[in-house]
């Protein structure tokens, strides 16, 4: 075993450390430290007695300790996760300790394989709808990254709620990015003003936060009426009961763990309005805009697609006909993972990847940087969906590639958000060719990664 040896990192300013290169460009920063210092660095940011001072890890082997090997020591319960609970309540992706083991076990049985598999219908439904619209686009050209995001809420607002979509896409599309950006400037950020001052940035905030509770809690309030006159109908109950998420939600529970009350189930449809429609938007649009700049991967994904049987949509059974698209799919996910960067804390002193990491240090591990570190991917800027065939995946370190976390809290929609994205993008393969018209898109780290600039493709629509 190494020796423990001192984390290294940049000195900074002397009074502000890295703080504004952080502002600047992040995701710039975390690169040039693991190019400049290695796998595991140290950087700090604000002015002393206020300073944050971040822990980076950067090696495959360092993320598993973290997320995976040593998951006990490292918790979700740093500053950053704090201003998103406060926001977005304490569902699935915020909760701790037994909240969170007693939410998984309820959840869990709605995100088996079968189950999610039952979700096709409803992706496949959008993405017809999304080629359609597209027929109409002015001059033939779109901005994946807007298309993209407006799919992917619709998809998953008509898997949570059924018929009742609109409703829910108009408000989460408007205050979103306002709670986005919210947490993100808070959770970053070592001293804050309260949020009960009246401040501007607060007021918006705060209503938009409402504005989202509001709509969840009167779709979820009339599900529940009408489950409970359907169950009046004696024997209509059982087939009026709702298929939608949100009804399978409702009727979640165990004799160990009870059920969702009304907080509960509001916090779970945030969570997944939420994290279950920026994360596939992300994915899917940087799949696109990838493939219009490689029109040979496009061609070759067009192929496969057109060899599903004609005259349907593609379903669930398909995904093994489709394993370049599938690799196209986790090329863009390498390249622009939805979560590029995941946060921790450490419980108690601990040893990752030869260094040691104090109690109480706040750690992050990056799939931006080790998605693109040199000793795990050749030439690692450059697209190749190839890297991702079975032989070259299995001789890989298991956490060359974690676009979805790892370890016990692992994204519990990992297999919904690859099989949306593989369907959808399926049908728009299908029935257009994409030609790029944006070489750069302009990136920016908040809850998710944000493109701050557009994707713009010139459709022509496929004979």
């Amino acid at each position: 075993m190494a020796a423990i040896t001192e984390i290294p990192g940049p000195k900074g300013l002397p009074l502000l450390g890295s703080a504004l290169d952080l502002r600047r460009d992040s995701l710039d920063v975390f690169l040039r430290a693991r190019r400049d210092h290695g796998d595991v660095v140290r950087l700090s940011a604000g002015p002393p007695g206020v300073r944050t001072v971040l822990h980076c890890v950067f090696s495959a082997e360092g993320v598993q300790q973290v997320l995976a090997s040593q998951a006990a020591n490292f918790r979700k319960d740093n500053h950053f996760y704090e201003e998103l609970r406060q926001s977005a309540g304490n569902g699935l992706l915020t909760a701790q300790d037994a909240d969170y083991l007693r939410q998984r076990r309820l959840i869990q049985p709605l995100f088996t394989k079968r189950q999610v598999d039952t979700y096709a219908t409803a992706v496949t439904l959008e993405a017809d709808g999304t080629v359609e619209r597209w027929r109409d686009a002015a001059d033939g050209v779109v901005d994946v990254v807007r298309e993209m995001d407006r799919l992917a809420l619709h998809t998953v607002s008509r898997i949570l709620f059924g018929a009742d979509v609109e409703a829910a896409v108009d408000v989460i599309h408007d205050n979103f990015p306002v709670i986005s950006e919210y947490v993100t400037r808070r959770g970053f950020s070592p001293v804050n003003p309260p949020r009960s001052w009246p401040l501007p940035s607060n007021r918006r905030a705060e209503a938009a936060s409402q504005a989202v509770y509001a709509v969840c809690d009167r779709i979820i309030a009339e599900r529940r009426a009408a489950d409970a006159t359907a169950k009046t109908a004696s024997s209509a109950a059982s087939s009026a009961e709702g298929d939608d998420l949100l009804s399978l939600l409702s009727r979640a529970s165990s004799e160990e763990d009870g059920s969702l009350d009304a907080a509960e189930l509001r916090d779970q449809v945030l969570v997944f309005l939420v994290a279950g429609h920026e994360t596939t938007a992300t994915s899917m649009a940087f799949a696109l805009h990838l493939l219009a700049h490689d029109p040979e991967a496009q061609k070759r994904a067009q192929v496969e697609v057109d060899r599903l049987p004609s005259g349907r949509a593609p379903s669930a059974a398909d995904l093994d006909e489709l394993p370049y698209l599938t690799r196209v799919l986790k090329e863009s996910m390498r390249l622009y993972p939805a979560a590029p960067v995941v946060g921790r804390r450490s419980v108690e002193a601990a040893e990752v990847d030869g260094h040691l990491i104090p109690a109480g240090a706040d750690v992050l591990v990056l799939p931006w940087v080790t998605h693109r570190h040199p000793d795990l991917w050749d030439d690692p800027e450059r697209f190749d969906p190839d890297r991702f065939t079975p032989e070259r995946e299995a001789a890989r370190h298991r956490y060359a590639w974690f676009p979805f976390g790892g370890g016990p809290r692992a994204c519990i929609g990992q297999h919904f958000s690859m099989l949306e994205s593989v369907l959808a993008l399926a049908a728009l393969l299908r029935s257009y060719e994409l030609e790029a018209m944006d070489t750069e898109i302009p990136l920016t780290a908040g809850i998710t990664l944000q493109a701050t600039g557009p994707a713009r493709v010139r459709l022509r629509a496929r004979g």
